[in-house]
């Protein structure tokens, strides 16, 4: 059987019903914007030039601890997961990498362990084991064409007094000290931080000051992810991400959205205006030359009953629109606002992008980078789930357990 693709006959076809709407919508919102100094075309290169990238296990169904409800079609593999992933990107053009994940915690015959810690073990041995499979993660990495690899371990404890809490962080420490070490020279390690789960009493990396000090420690190619979803409730994430630029430690993001806790929601489907104030920051720094800021930037969501593939797509979308919002923040107004102690005036000028519907500027660019103005339309008029769903027989209708 051959693996079914969607054509550039229908990729055409689905853009040429919506191309004068289009153009129409481009042209309105461009004198709109030009009033404003803006320029459109200036704007739609720089959007397209914005990429995410898609991590491999984001393309399958996620799970909960009640059940894992697989769709159809579900990629078996990796081929199978790079190809949903260049699916995605052949629409919305803003996914041009692919993160991988390699499962190097728990793997069936290992000789240690890590229910009660990896990098943080009381145990030597234990350490060394978590410390060897992470430098083999590096030598997979360099033969991928990596250039960073991202630390974040489940270590922690579930009741006081079960683990010394700084004891456990200096283990960690001198583990990652060897992690370090094996790093190329062109190369960062990003060390993230989690509130909690599976560890609920107490995390060794717990919070962004934990995650700082750590990679102050550890020298210039240590920097910090910022995780949407790893925060306590209501913490002001975008003054996180302003911190770690002014201390050169902010490595990069794992984007999602959050209601209650680490929910890894679809990115911008909860609160779209805190990720716009997260880009506003991001803006600020770039337009300041800040020094080392250079993020990286991954999805990292879970699906659990939507597909997979769309819901990629639309996240990439609502990353694109955060960071056209942000680039048409008037930074002259705003900085006089600010100087003033123009509380409202000031908030009112990040309102006016926010409120902005930059949507013909996102459909252009990815039109003019040979995408979808549509993605989601047009994936789903292509039918792929269900041409897939024939090409890759389900390996099982459901599993228990977080995936």
């Amino acid at each position: 059987m051959t693996d079914f693709s969607i054509s550039e006959e229908l990729l055409q076809a689905e853009n040429a019903t919506r191309k004068t709407a289009l153009d129409e919508d481009y042209a309105a919102l461009a004198r709109a914007l030009g009033r404003r100094g803006i320029d459109a075309d200036a704007l739609t290169r720089k959007i397209m030039a914005f990429g995410v990238a898609i991590p491999t296990w984001g393309v399958g169904t996620g799970g909960t601890r009640f059940a894992r409800f697989p769709g159809p079609g579900e990629p078996r593999h990796l081929f199978d997961k790079l190809e949903d992933c260049a699916t995605i990107h052949y629409l919305v053009r803003a996914t041009p990498t692919v993160s991988p994940h390699f499962p190097w915690d728990d793997q069936p015959n290992q000789e240690h362990s890590y229910k009660f810690g990896s990098l943080s073990h009381v145990e030597s041995t234990a350490r060394a084991q978590a410390i060897a499979h992470n430098i083999d993660c590096i030598a997979i990495g360099r033969q991928l064409g990596s250039k960073a690899l991202t630390v974040w371990i489940a270590d922690g404890s579930n009741f006081a007094g079960q683990s010394n809490m700084t004891l456990a962080l200096d283990r960690y420490l001198d583990s990652m000290r060897e992690i370090y070490a094996a790093l190329p020279a062109d190369w960062r390690v990003f060390l993230e931080h989690k509130l909690y789960e599976p560890a609920f009493y107490s995390s060794v990396i717990s919070d962004w000051g934990t995650s700082f000090a750590a990679a102050q420690e550890l020298g210039p190619k240590a920097q910090c992810l910022v995780d949407l979803g790893h925060h306590a409730p209501n913490v002001n994430i975008e003054q996180i991400v302003a911190r770690l630029v002014r201390f050169g430690k902010l490595g990069g993001f794992h984007f999602n959205d959050s209601k209650y806790g680490d929910d890894d929601l679809d990115t911008g489907s909860v609160e779209p205006f805190r990720l716009f104030l997260v880009f506003n920051e991001l803006i600020d720094a770039r337009m300041r030359g800040a020094e080392g800021f250079a993020p990286a930037y991954m999805l990292d969501q879970s699906h659990n009953v939507t597909d997979p593939i769309e819901s990629l797509m639309q996240s990439a979308i609502e990353l694109q629109r955060a960071h056209a919002q942000a680039l048409i923040v008037d930074r002259s107004a705003l900085a006089a606002a600010q100087a003033a102690n123009d509380a409202l005036g000031a908030h009112l000028e990040l309102k006016r992008a926010y409120t902005t519907d930059v949507s013909p500027i996102l459909a252009m660019a990815r039109l003019r980078a040979g995408g979808a103005i549509a993605p989601i339309e047009t994936y789903r008029a292509s039918g792929y789930r269900k041409h897939k769903a024939k090409e890759r027989p389900p390996v099982a209708r459901t599993s228990a357990g977080i995936v």
